[in-house]
């Protein structure tokens, strides 16, 4: 799972998530931040409205939290979802001293990102691409 840290930052970059059943995030909010949440629809259910996402929590009687807007969301995406937007760009993942190193193409040179795990390397690389798309 990615860091916190790194997910804010995707967000802020610009990354959109549609939630889909098994996908894990955790809400940026003081109180809760730092609990991490599947969508599920026994739990967690994404409801699309015209006005945007709302995550609705079912029969979640621990939580005094009936749905959360996606905005206040933080996505964690999983290692294959990371991989799978890289898309055309991605290279290789190996295990190197201290962790793990990502390599891309991007704008037709090679890049390389290191972290502690796969999925921070990974979202490292990401965070480029996004941030170069935000830039149009």
């Amino acid at each position: 799972m990615i860091s916190l840290p790194l997910a804010r930052a995707l967000h802020t970059a610009g990354l959109r998530w549609k939630p889909a059943s098994g996908d894990r995030f955790s809400i940026d909010r003081a109180e809760v931040l730092g609990d991490v949440f599947t969508v599920s629809e026994m739990t967690v259910e994404a409801h699309s409205y015209p006005t945007g996402t709302i995550l609705g929590f079912n029969g979640t009687t621990e939580w005094a939290l009936d749905s959360v807007a996606i905005e206040d969301a933080l996505w964690l995406p999983r290692e294959d979802q990371l991989r799978e937007l890289l898309g055309g760009t991605f290279r290789s993942l190996s295990a190197v001293e201290g962790g793990f190193e990502v390599r891309i193409v991007f704008r037709g040179e090679e890049s390389a990102y290191r972290a502690e795990s796969a999925a921070d390397a990974y979202a490292e690389a990401l965070l480029t691409l996004v941030t170069a798309s935000a830039e149009f």
